[in-house]
């Protein structure tokens, strides 16, 4: 048995996604039912996710260098910045997870930073989910959704019957 690289070039693919209930977000959903859709990340995602702790502390060191010895105010303020809460790389990921992987509604990077504080379980339902969804790997074979048809409805009883 071999492997057809042609048939699988030429498969369809799309990315896995699924609906996660929020109920301690449900104020926020405007009469919706309080949902939130994740998908799955690629492979080049995931790096970014996992290199994402590199970089914020990578960005804390720039910041300590830059002010050096200097004293004045406004160093000490960025030294306060670059000396705050470090943030375990777990949840770094996580961040950076929930920013890329949000389908509806987008979350944006600082919205992610808000969830994990206030709402550390419903973040780490969504991003759970997200790193299931991602090791699940794209759907193929599955043609794209062209969105909803529309169910036939009853003929006409004033339509002419066909001549016989």
């Amino acid at each position: 048995m071999s492997f057809n690289i042609e048939k699988y070039r030429n498969e369809r693919r799309a990315p896995r996604t699924e609906q996660i209930k929020v109920p301690q977000l449900a104020p926020y959903f405007d009469d919706a039912e309080p949902l939130i859709t994740v998908r799955g990340l690629s492979a080049a995602e995931l790096g970014r996710c996992k290199e994402a702790a590199n970089r914020q502390r990578d960005t804390a060191a720039m910041a300590a260098a830059l002010i050096g010895g200097n004293s004045d105010e406004k160093a000490r303020a960025i030294k306060q910045l670059s000396d705050g809460p470090e943030i375990p790389d777990d949840v770094c990921q996580r961040i950076e997870m929930l920013a890329l992987a949000c389908v509806e509604p987008e979350i944006k990077h600082s919205d992610a930073v808000l969830l994990s504080e206030d709402c550390p379980t419903e973040f780490y339902q969504l991003t759970n989910k997200i790193l299931q969804l991602t090791g699940a790997g794209r759907v193929l074979g599955k043609p794209n959704a062209s969105g909803k048809t529309a169910k036939s409805a009853q003929p006409s009883p004033s339509a002419t019957p066909e001549a016989e």
